[in-house]
């Protein structure tokens, strides 16, 4: 193991799940992208209770590859949400990213969020809908058509003004992390969104980025089951957090 310095500048956290199959390209292609960067780094898999070898083949191949790392390992299957919530958490990089096993969102955009955060913003998210954005494979009917539906409800619900909450690939800054992070309390697909939420409730920036997305087809969500609790955590998510405020000056 690598072990992490004391000025990390990027944390990339990789939660998964059964991702056994896809997992070792995607470690591949981050830690290729990250040699080429000025700045050090650390990755850190969250294996959310596997039942397949996806830890083993993290620890495995992140011992010969020349990066910062740590494989956390959930006792049993918890949610996306919690993976990504104790990997942010127990990032030390100034600037955290999340990007989901199968990299959908391919990780050049890294240096698009890190831009949108040197402009000002809190935390920068991918957008599939943002203009300049590309969808190289598109999700299958249902899913598509129900994730438009999404974004109207929730946009509705939660009044964020934010198009694509879903997109596996956000960035937050250090400050944002520790403040938005202990707020959240959904452990499945929901939680981008709470993140949202929570994050425009203590007043920090929070902007869309532009990205390039292929889906793949081995997804893990119900796109009607998975939907409707989806919604039912969106009314859960604004009572929950409705009361947040930004903190007063001098607090």
């Amino acid at each position: 193991m690598v072990a992490a310095t004391n000025d990390i500048g990027l944390s990339v956290v990789i939660p998964a799940y059964n991702e056994e199959e896809r997992l070792g390209p995607t470690l591949v292609r981050i830690v290729e992208y990250l040699a080429e960067q000025d700045y050090p780094s650390e990755i850190i898999v969250v294996d959310d209770g596997s039942s397949d070898g996806t830890a083993d083949l993290a620890r495995g191949m992140l011992a010969e590859m020349p990066i910062a790392h740590r494989v956390l390992v959930n006792e049993r299957n918890r949610g996306k949400g919690h993976s990504v919530r104790r990997g942010m958490i127990e990032g030390t990089g100034r600037l955290r990213l999340f990007s989901d096993a199968d990299l959908s969102t391919p990780i050049e955009h890294t240096a698009d969020l890190m831009a949108a955060i040197e402009r000002g913003a809190d935390i920068a998210i991918g957008s599939r809908v943002a203009p300049g954005a590309s969808i190289d494979v598109h999700q299958p009917l249902l899913r598509e058509t129900a994730g438009r539906m999404f974004s109207v409800v929730q946009r509705a619900i939660l009044g964020s003004g934010i198009k694509d909450t879903q997109c596996g690939f956000k960035m937050f800054t250090r400050q944002a992390a520790e403040t938005v992070f202990p707020y959240q309390q959904l452990e499945r697909w929901a939680f981008d969104a709470e993140l949202i939420f929570i994050a425009l409730r203590l007043g920090l920036g929070v902007v869309e980025v532009p990205v390039r997305w292929v889906n793949a087809p081995d997804t893990k969500v119900n796109a009607l089951a998975d939907g409707m609790q989806m919604v039912a955590d969106l009314i859960a998510i604004r009572r929950m957090h409705g009361h947040l405020r930004p903190p007063q000056d001098g607090a």
